[in-house]
């Protein structure tokens, strides 16, 4: 992996806390728009990538909260063509998705953003998501990992049953593309059975990158065999530490080196000019609606927020940080403007090469194609 603190930020909505649509500064009226989402995602350049959450689960008939929610990926691919410099990774639920299709759009991503995609697999947990669909009912959650390295593994093949060079626009035979270098994958599995081969050309990346959450045990061994970045929820830095090592250890016993896979902590943060100022505007929020922790959060100053990230990477908790804000746009306004430059006069973002990969930022080699070295 690339050294210094990774850093990604996600963005959805007015921000993870459920009344931040209500603060002044907040555009509830904007969050259907193209240009709220370019806007959000432009402020993130300085990050890594920004992760775009996504679900299933239908919205909520209580009044207070926000009852939309934008489809992740068509969000990424509004923004790739925009907006340089910076990874997107849309949260895809594989449960209910057919991974044809998941694959099609990724790599239909990663090419209309020159190689900046990742994706990041969630399960579909619920009764009320399955009646959705109608197609099957909710299962455990052992069952729902399964399905989804299962996707991951057809997604992938699906990537590689296309040759780097098997598009030659040859005008002189009549050949758009070098149909030998096209491959059947014959993926049989638990839950797929997949022909192939794709319909979209191999992307810049060939892989696009993997990020998966290594928070509960079954999903955690999803992540140790697939992972190239791994989020883990913690509530202080002892029990992150705790985490990126349970992440480490799995990542070995799947016979990889934990070397290559990136442990980020999410941090929920609410940032202003001192610490009373931002632990004020929290307790706006919570008066009309309190919302609990999901991991350590920084309700404080840029300053503090970047001494936690220091800590974390020093002291071996993580390898960089997934920030949250609870108030959109104002959260990621505080990170471009204070946090990334206070970051790189640390030394803890290192200069990006212009026109980096999304897995080049992580140091990840691109992969070679299966079939090609199959048939070489």
């Amino acid at each position: 992996m690339a050294q210094g603190a990774y850093l990604a930020v996600e963005v959805s909505g007015a921000g993870r806390h459920p009344a931040a649509w209500r603060r002044p500064d907040a555009r509830p009226g904007d969050l259907l728009t193209a240009a709220y989402h370019v806007e959000l995602v432009r402020l993130t350049v300085g990050a890594d990538f920004v992760a775009v959450p996504d679900s299933l689960v239908p919205p909520s008939a209580d009044p207070d909260l926000v009852p939309l929610r934008l489809d992740a990926v068509a969000i990424a691919a509004r923004v790739a063509p925009v907006v340089p410099g910076v990874g997107l990774v849309p949260a895809v639920t594989v449960t209910h998705t057919e991974p044809f299709h998941i694959s099609k759009a990724i790599a239909t991503l990663d090419l209309v953003s020159s190689g900046r995609a990742g994706w990041e697999p969630v399960v579909s947990r619920t009764p009320a998501e399955a009646e959705l669909f109608g197609r099957k009912p909710a299962v455990p959650a052992a069952e729902l990992w399964r399905e989804a390295a299962d996707v991951a593994e057809v997604v992938v093949r699906l990537w590689d049953s296309w040759e780097d060079d098997a598009v030659i626009r040859d005008v002189a035979t009549g050949r758009y593309i070098d149909r030998d270098k096209l491959h059947y994958i014959d993926f049989t599995g638990e839950f797929f059975a997949v022909k192939g081969p794709s319909i979209t050309p191999r992307s810049p990346q060939a892989h696009p990158l993997v990020v998966l959450r290594g928070d509960e045990p079954e999903a955690l061994q999803v992540a140790a065999a697939r992972a190239d970045v791994v989020r883990v929820a913690a509530a202080d830095l002892a029990a992150a530490h705790t985490a990126r090592d349970r992440v480490r250890a799995a990542v070995a016993a799947a016979g990889r080196n934990p070397d290559d896979v990136a442990v980020l902590l999410d941090v929920e943060v609410l940032l202003d000019s001192d610490a009373a100022r931002a632990r004020r505007a929290l307790d706006e929020l919570d008066a009309h609606r309190e919302h609990a922790a999901s991991s350590l959060r920084v309700v404080d100053t840029a300053d503090a927020l970047v001494d936690v990230i220091a800590e974390a990477v020093s002291g071996g908790a993580a390898d960089g940080v997934t920030a949250v804000p609870l108030a959109l746009p104002s959260g990621v306004q505080a990170i471009a403007a204070d946090v990334v430059p206070r970051l790189a006069e640390r030394g803890l973002r290192p200069p990006v090469p212009p026109g980096a990969t999304l897995r080049e930022r992580f140091g990840l080699p691109r992969p070679a194609n299966r079939y090609a070295e199959v048939n070489a």
